[in-house]
């Protein structure tokens, strides 16, 4: 199971924390990433990391601003820290788990968690 948390109302140039606790799965044998979904818009990979091959991923409009990380010593989670963010960044943000490497397609993904609303106000 993956379960995101940490969503919430910000203002443009604030910060958010979403965190995604993992269980039933072996943590490290799984890429994590971080996907959004705009209202009627296809869902967008933001970010992606996977400990096999070392691989983090950022989509241009968040580099510099997101940074993934995980915890697999006290607790298997994976964290997604928002800086600066931006209206556009509005949207519900999931965390997902695919095998071993990443993927920027959103489908072929294996676990999703349900989902946490960000909603950056202007």
């Amino acid at each position: 199971q993956l379960q995101a948390s940490g969503g919430g109302l910000v203002q443009a140039g604030g910060s958010l924390r979403l965190s995604c606790a993992v269980s039933g799965i072996t943590f490290d044998d799984y890429a994590m990433s971080w996907i959004r979904q705009v209202p009627g818009k296809e869902r967008e990979v933001v970010s992606c990391m996977s400990k096999s091959d070392g691989t983090t991923y950022y989509a241009d409009s968040v580099k510099g601003r997101f940074t993934i990380s995980s915890d697999s010593n006290t607790e298997n989670a994976v964290f997604l820290q928002m800086n600066n963010l931006k209206p556009e960044d509005t949207a519900v943000y999931y965390c997902a788990a695919h095998a071993v490497f990443c993927t920027l397609q959103s489908p072929q993904h294996n676990y999703w968690g349900q989902g946490t609303l960000v909603t950056v106000s202007s």
